[in-house]
């Protein structure tokens, strides 16, 4: 494995690179070019015999390359060894696999790998020649590190650059600049919540158990909101289904949970308040929250990714807010209409 490898991969025990590495999220900084090299019309004893003739820093898989030293096809070192020695390895060789350049980010390298079962994912350059390829436990270390960004994220902590990983061991004034952003936009959407409410004052003032509820409801469209958001932020750049089909699931599935939860409050409300329509204003904001929440968590970060932006910047605070808006002021809208 090369110097540069072992230092990426190597944590908090060995000296960091230099600040402008740091910034590098590509295929081409954990690249390794000691892998072996098949050429298609070589059989597969002539592969093993140069395997055994060679060190590499990499034997994931096996690259099979034409004349050219063009990448045509690769094969895993356990598909190799159970071929007859006389087959040719061009005519077994995976053909239909991804390929990823130098300045490919690191968590679409991932994501291929995962998608195709590759362990390892080879890396050519604007010709088609193989450069090399980015190993398994490079391809780990990047699940974990795209991970731990995304928990930082969901807490609403922004990314000046890579030591907000470590965001825990950093002083409080670092701290600080990397959480309040969030929280400011917050504090802002509290000030559009007290407005929202501020508005229905007199239907408050009318039956002040509307407001028993509030909490109650706010609480529920961000805890499925969170549900979505933890499955979009991860799915969006690992799934390969359409996003009409994704949208489509996550709406039907905000639907069912609303209904259930909405169908469960109903009778409760009913009994304890003796209020069929209040009942049923609390079990139709139950549902509309189910839609919004989940809606709002995968269409959020979508755009966000669509923007240029990190999907996990969606979540956390800034759907929160979203959320917390909507619910509220569907709530208050169904009670106009329902109560009043």
């Amino acid at each position: 494995m090369t110097d540069a490898i072992q230092n990426s991969l190597s944590g908090a025990d060995q000296p960091g690179p230099p600040e402008e590495a740091r910034h590098d999220e590509t295929a081409g900084r954990y690249l390794i070019a000691g892998v072996p090299r098949a050429h298609a019309e070589q059989t597969a004893q002539d592969v093993i015999t140069d395997l055994l003739a060679h060190p590499y820093d990499c034997v994931d898989i096996v690259c099979v390359l034409d004349a050219r030293e063009h990448l045509v096809g690769v094969m895993a070192l356990a598909e190799l060894l159970a071929l007859p020695r006389d087959t040719r390895i061009g005519s077994v060789a995976h053909t239909g696999f991804p390929r990823v350049h130098t300045g490919t980010d690191q968590e679409r390298v991932a994501s291929l790998a995962l998608h195709h079962k590759l362990s390892a994912m080879p890396v050519i350059d604007a010709r088609g020649r193989l450069l090399g390829v980015v190993p398994a436990t490079a391809l780990l270390h990047i699940l974990r590190r795209e991970h731990v960004e995304d928990i930082h994220h969901f807490a609403g902590i922004t990314r000046e650059n890579l030591r907000a990983r470590e965001a825990i061991e950093e002083p409080p004034l670092r701290r600080l600049r990397h959480r309040l952003p969030w929280l400011l936009l917050g504090l802002l959407g509290s000030v559009l919540a007290t407005f929202i409410v501020a508005r229905f004052e007199g239907a408050l003032a009318l039956h002040p158990a509307i407001a028993f509820f509030v909490p109650g409801l706010v609480y529920l469209a961000d805890a499925i909101g969170t549900q979505t958001e933890a499955v979009a932020v991860r799915g969006l750049s690992l799934s390969h289904t359409r996003l009409s089909a994704l949208v489509g699931g996550e709406m039907r599935t905000g639907l069912l949970i609303g209904v259930v939860l909405g169908g469960l409050t109903f009778p409760g409300v009913w009994l304890v308040f003796g209020d069929v329509h209040l009942a049923l204003a609390v079990a139709g904001a139950l549902v509309a929250a189910g839609c919004i929440a989940t809606t709002i968590g995968l269409l959020l970060p979508w755009l966000l990714e669509r923007l240029g932006s990190d999907p996990a910047y969606g979540s956390g605070p800034l759907a929160t807010i979203i959320q917390d808006l909507l619910s509220l002021l569907t709530y208050f809208v169904i009670v106009s209409a329902v109560v009043l």
